[in-house]
């Protein structure tokens, strides 16, 4: 099986790779795509260099997957052009997630949404993929009828620049600015654009995003998306007011059985998720697990995840497994 990694020099790219190998994907043949200056570079993957190689020859090459993660203006430019060519893309920029005719898939949850004509699958938002994993089982069993989140997102999510602004500061060392304010011993309540209802892209992600995995539009949601001066892991308070009343003891049963999930609350002994120890693992942590006492059949969770992996790079991976798995798509592995 021919695949693509569309972005595979960036930090996402990289992750995909290293996820691809990990869960020992049936890859044949790996494509390593990225820009023009990086054609002809090495990419390694299974001990092996693989050559970087343009847009153009990837989509020549005809890949059975192509996974993206170069950003919207790349995907909408070039997704299409894959598709056509017989590639199934999953796609891990904005681009296509709201989009009325592609899925936005999290495996675990609504992987049953796919069908074979699906050529374009939208990856959903990082800081979007660790709420509803824990909030899923949540739903089904009592109805969920408001959110209330805030994010502590690691620089990992901005990207490479980022990364190095934050360890430039560490440092003391003069270098490119990712922000427009330090991020060291500092927090930004600002991630993406600013809209006209003094939201940001971000926050609206999150709302628009949960409304269409959950498949339910009456949910009311509110966001506040931060980022905090963490190398990588996003982490998450989330409130969430449910339509039916619930059992705490049955909340941590539904959250403990629910594929992909690992409860850390342990407050006796100080456990709880972090972010340094979400780092390089897949599963979403939820913890702090408590009932809200200001009003009726509310409760607290704190959520924590590595979103460059289960946020991106693992639930994009997963997706292809699904595929493969369930036979959904056109042209033969």
């Amino acid at each position: 099986m021919k695949v693509a990694v569309v972005g595979a020099t960036g930090l996402v790219g990289q992750v995909m790779i290293k996820v691809l190998e990990e869960r020992n994907f049936p890859v044949t043949e790996l494509i390593p795509v990225a820009s023009e200056r990086s054609v002809g570079k090495d990419v390694l993957f299974r001990g092996k260099p693989w050559k970087v190689t343009g847009m153009a020859d990837a989509v020549a090459l005809k890949p059975a997957i192509a996974l993206f993660s170069a950003g919207g203006s790349t995907s909408l430019e070039w997704a299409p052009v894959f598709a056509k060519a017989g590639t199934v893309v999953i796609d891990n920029s904005s681009a296509w997630r709201m989009d009325p005719e592609k899925k936005l898939v999290v495996p675990e949850i609504n992987a049953d949404v796919l069908t074979p004509e699906d050529t374009i699958i939208a990856n959903p938002n990082c800081s979007t993929i660790q709420m509803v994993m824990a909030l899923h089982p949540l739903h089904k069993m009592y109805g969920i009828h408001r959110i209330v989140v805030s994010t502590y997102q690691s620089v990992s999510g901005t990207g490479k620049k980022a990364v190095d602004q934050l360890m430039n500061e560490r440092k003391g060392i003069s270098g490119e600015m990712a922000y427009k304010h330090p991020i060291d011993l500092n927090i930004l309540p600002h991630i993406d654009a600013f809209l006209e209802n003094g939201y940001t892209k971000e926050e609206m992600k999150m709302v628009n995003e949960t409304r269409k995995i959950l498949r339910d539009n009456s949910i009311r949601i509110t966001s506040t998306t931060v980022r905090v001066p963490v190398k990588g892991g996003h982490s998450e308070s989330v409130n969430v007011e449910l339509k039916n009343d619930f059992d705490l003891k049955e909340i941590r049963t539904l959250l403990e059985n629910m594929p992909g999930v690992v409860v850390v609350d342990e407050v006796d002994t100080f456990r709880y998720p972090m972010p340094i120890d979400a780092e390089g693992r897949d599963e979403v942590f939820v913890g702090r697990i408590r009932r809200d006492e200001s009003q009726p059949r509310s409760l607290n969770l704190w959520i924590v995840s590595d979103n460059l992996r289960k946020g991106a790079a693992t639930n994009a991976v997963q997706i292809a497994e699904y595929l493969i798995s369930a036979k959904k798509m056109r042209n033969s592995c």
